[in-house]
């Protein structure tokens, strides 16, 4: 295939072209004439499985002919010859000894960082374990760094470092890393000692790593051998290549990789292994230009000018500045359907893994299914989430929100019956709703179990009581055990109480790929030691995050979205490169908790630059596609976003260079983009509609409420809307799943607190005392607040009033005796049919036979005046309590009605009894109950609310919002 030469063989193909058919071209070009079998000798090794595919099936395409051999780089140690070296350890189990050894360090010394980081720490120091055995640094050279530190963080890091050594000292199996690199050097030595007399050629690799370097440089000096890289830019000059020998200054440039091959193999310059140009070889040369190293970009000044046919260069090429990610994310989906639609192939290619979920999202409403080469990350997959939740349950005591979200999983109770389990989880839910417990137990759920009329029902509490409840194991336990019960628990729940086939936890691809993991980790858990809960739970959620899992459904063949790395070998009638913003491409390098750039340099390791030199070379291979999109968004979800370098360089080159019609070319390219914006606003346009007006709904009188409490008095003064939507529409709000330490609930504990220490001392008048109320405060506290943070606080606040409380309650019982604790009440207006309901905190009856009302605020009690307008629920008790009496009492004169104010300022706040007497009140509940009798009258939505800043429960369905306070009501008749 080659003539013999001294130097070495090394080809390129510039950036822009289709590389593994001009691969083959060149290939099948230097054969030209030779036999056959000569294509079948040619061994031909390629960097991934997706281009040695892509090579197959172009040669597939052809005619009849013998096939190269083709493997892969990271294949090579399949050969027999390398059966003695040992297979390299799991990446796994490195990472738990690891995590052990990390975790006794920390035992031993345990300012050298917190426990919490016990994970990231052994996760960087694997991957900076792989990095030095792939570059072929031993421990000695990081330790033999000279660093004046007086603050001793590197002796900190050192007492880490060590731990490197412990591993490279011929502990256990080798590395991955470490064994590719014993492989290629015994294949070197292999070939030094009997070169092959087929040829061998090495394509696609850009020589990034060390391992994959030193492997290229032996190819490259084989006697029918030779190196094809992509992407080689042969648009720069020499004296640019000869600026780029300072890795510091220069590892973010697309072509220092190329720079440091050609210095290690002394060559001065590439040959071409075929002819082939990109589609646009002027935009090839501008983007050269453009992505000059930073030191170097007042050339700009001199070769701008010489650049020629700019608008030409630019016409395949679309600039869309969308605003937000959302925009962008659209504009996208439209082109890829546009693409659909007219057979064009059309590629999405962006690290950012999050837009491109945005895209699949929007192409759904089209039901195109892209397809994705990186599938779904497996932590977010259903059998992904449901271990995690389950894995979750050893944290801490069940909540109701941890046992719904597992209970209405799509996996949960998959083995049988299914239905039956989804209407019983239902009736759960509105049980713990409305009421509680929110930390549900075994026993609690049986209670509830035992008063339904599912047949089911008690089998199926048992169930969530053996699985779901009472699994909390915070504290260290050996990693195998909870692997066991992990696994063993996520299986019993996904099968269901009355399994009757296989559940549905490990089908599908997800599934495959999660029993795959759970077997690996299984397989390897007696390697780690024991862990808690807390630690459990995040390696676990990192090794799904770790994994990708494509989806069952048959994507569109066309439409396809590609990491930039796929960029390099495959082939599309258009490329989108989306998400071109700083932070995300390229993206911003990984924080380095070992060593700094200096350091690394010294040490002969990877500078964080490297990453963006690669995706700095896969932008510029994808930019020279025949048509190509440039996307980003302005804004992101906090602030705005600052554009990609290389964009940006592009951008400011072109508008440099208005003679050359560059800016011109930058208006086109912005103008094609803005019509696609406008056409994603047209799609999301939306007839403009008028604002809801503020309701006061009239219904029929007789479907009018003719019942209510003395509490809802003051709403339907305040907001009478929300007696409509509560009475007359029925509608009840939601209780929340979780019930907050709200100020409600605190006010329902410390009521019960008050009315138990009272009933108390009425039978034993000792008790009267301030350590008694607090011995019943702490008896209840614990019994109906399951909240440590919340009792504490609660008990604390207690504990400031209750020297008070007991000094006034001495007053009050010299003045009259507890009678009645929670009594009920009614009082009916028969000429309006309605009837007026009261349940009274407390009352006391004095000696000449009259009654004192108290109710418990802990909050603010209501002001004389607020209580003469708005707050008339003791004076409505007081009204009560005089017409038609409370319990077993008999009506009788109201002496007093008092709010014990139980806040931060304690203190009684009377009723105006003498301003307001309990006739005046009557009279006018029954004016305000007789004015909403009539059909004219309506319900108001916040007609007289405390502060404009309070909510109602109705707000939403009153479209409050729309319009506001100060808009006029707009009555409608209800049917």
């Amino acid at each position: 295939m080659f003539e013999p030469q001294d130097d070495a063989r090394v080809f390129a193909l510039p950036p822009g072209v289709d590389f593994p058919q001009e691969l083959i071209n060149g290939m099948l070009a230097r054969l030209d004439g030779q036999p056959p079998e000569a294509l079948g000798r040619v061994h031909l090794i390629v960097n991934t499985r997706r281009m040695a595919r892509r090579i197959q099936a172009r040669l597939a395409e052809g005619p009849a002919r013998l096939m190269p051999r083709v493997s892969l780089v990271a294949e090579l140690g399949r050969d027999w010859t390398m059966a003695d070296i040992a297979p390299p350890a799991p990446p796994l189990r490195r990472r738990l000894e690891l995590i052990q050894l990390i975790s006794s360090l920390l035992d031993a010394q345990p300012d050298l960082a917190p426990r919490t980081a016990l994970h990231d720490l052994a996760s960087s120091l694997a991957a900076l374990m792989d990095e030095m055995e792939g570059e072929g640094v031993p421990p000695d050279v990081i330790d033999a760094l000279d660093i004046s530190d007086q603050s001793g963080h590197w002796e900190r890091i050192r007492t880490f470092l060590n731990i490197v050594r412990h591993f490279t000292e011929g502990r256990g199996a080798p590395g991955a890393e470490a064994r590719q690199r014993q492989i290629v050097q015994r294949k070197i030595a292999a070939w030094q000692s009997a070169p092959p007399e087929h040829p061998v050629l090495l394509a696609g690799s850009t020589g990034s790593r060390g391992t994959t370097q030193m492997l290229m440089r032996a190819v490259a000096r084989l006697p029918q051998g030779a190196v094809i890289l992509p992407g080689y830019d042969f648009d720069m000059p020499a004296h640019v290549w000869d600026s780029m020998g300072d890795a510091q200054l220069s590892e973010d440039h697309p072509q220092y990789r190329y720079k440091a091959l050609r210095d290690a193999l002394e060559l001065s310059d590439m040959a071409r292994w075929t002819n082939a140009e990109p589609a646009s070889p002027a935009r090839a040369r501008l983007v050269s230009l453009a992505l000059r190293p930073a030191p170097i970009t007042d050339q700009w000044l001199d070769e701008g000018p010489k650049l020629d046919a700019l608008e030409g260069a630019m016409e395949g090429v679309t600039l869309i500045e969308a605003p937000s990610h959302r925009i962008e994310a659209q504009v996208i989906a439209m082109r890829l359907r546009h693409a659909a639609e007219t057979g064009q192939t059309a590629a999405l290619i962006t690290p950012d893994r999050g837009l491109t979920r945005r895209v699949a999202a929007a192409l759904d409403r089209w039901g195109i299914i892209p397809d994705d080469s990186a599938g779904m990350p497996l932590h977010l997959s259903p059998p992904g989430r449901f271990l995690r939740h389950v894995a979750e349950l050893a944290l801490r005591p069940l909540t109701a929100e941890a046992l719904l979200t597992l209970l209405k999983h799509p996996l949960t109770h998959t083995g049988g019956k299914r239905g039956t389990h989804l209407r019983l989880t239902r009736e759960l839910e509105l049980h713990l709703r409305r009421n509680g417990p929110p930390f549900p137990t075994a026993q609690s759920i049986a209670a509830w179990a035992a008063t339904q009329s599912e047949p089911m029902a008690q089998d199926w509490a048992a169930w969530i009581g053996r699985h779901l409840a009472g699994r909390e194991a915070p504290d260290a336990l050996p990693l195998e055990e909870r692997v066991a019960v992990h696994l063993a628990t996520a299986e019993a729940i996904a099968d269901g109480c009355a399994p009757e086939r296989t559940s549905e936890l490990w089908r599908e691809e997800a599934g495959k790929s999660a029993r795959a993991l759970c077997d690996l980790l299984t397989g390897e858990a007696p390697e780690g030691a024991s862990m808690t809960a807390t630690d459990y739970a995040n390696l676990f959620g990192a090794l799904l995050r770790g994994e990708q899992v494509r989806s069952a459904v048959a994507p569109h063949s066309g439409i396809l979205i590609w990491g930039t790395l796929e960029a390099r070998v495959q082939g599309a009638d258009m490329l989108i490169l989306a998400g071109l913003n700083e932070g995300s491409w390229p993206e911003a390098p990984a924080p380095d908790p070992w060593l700094n750039r200096a350091l690394r340099h010294r040490a002969g390791l990877l500078l964080p630059e490297r990453r963006i030199g690669l995706a700095a070379h896969d932008f510029q291979q994808a930019v020279l596609a025949r048509e190509v999109w440039l996307t980003r968004s302005l804004r992101s979800d906090e602030s705005e976003t600052v554009v990609s370098r290389w964009l940006n360089r592009i951008q400011n080159l072109l508008s440099g260079l208005p003679d050359q019609g560059g800016d011109a070319a930058l208006a086109a390219m912005r103008a094609r983009g803005r019509d696609w914006l406008d056409q994603a606003a047209a799609l999301e346009d939306v007839q403009r509609t008028d604002p809801a007006k503020r309701p006061a709904p009239r219904p029929p009188v007789d479907a009018r409420p003719n019942r209510l409490t003395v509490t809802e008095i003051k709403r339907l003064i305040r907001d009478p809307y929300a007696i409509y939507a509560k009475h007359v529409l029925k509608l009840r709000p939601l209780d929340p799943l979780m019930r907050a330490p709200d100020a409600l609930l605190r006010g329902t504990v410390l009521h019960e607190v008050f009315e138990t220490f009272i009933r108390q001392t009425m039978e034993a008048p000792d008790r009267l005392t301030r350590e008694a109320l607090m011995e019943v405060a702490v008896a209840v506290l614990k019994d109906k607040v399951p909240w440590a943070e919340a009792r504490t606080l609660w008990l604390a606040r207690l504990d400031r009033v209750a020297d008070w409380f007991i000094e006034t309650e001495h007053e009050r019982r010299a003045l009259a005796m507890p009678t009645a604790f929670e009594a009920k009440g009614q009082a009916e207006m028969a000429d309006l049919g309605f009837t007026l309901v009261a349940e009274a905190d407390r009352i006391d009856i004095d000696d000449t036979g009259c009654l004192h009302i108290y109710d418990y605020k802990t909050g603010t009690p209501p002001s004389a005046p607020e209580q003469k307008q708005f707050e008339k629920q003791l004076l409505l008790e007081a009204a009560i309590a005089e017409r038609s009496g409370f319990d077993n009492l008999t009506p009788s004169r109201v002496a007093r009605a008092i709010y014990i104010g139980l806040g931060a300022n304690p203190a009684e706040v009377a009723a105006p009894l003498d301003e307001e007497p309990p006739e005046d009140v009557w009279r006018d509940l029954g004016e305000l109950i007789s004015a909403y009798r009539t059909q004219r009258k309506g319900y108001v939505s916040r007609r007289a609310l405390q502060k404009k800043g309070d909510t109602g429960d109705y707000d939403q369905l009153a479209r409050f919002g729309e319009w506001d306070i100060t808009d006029d009501p707009a009555p409608e008749e209800m049917p």
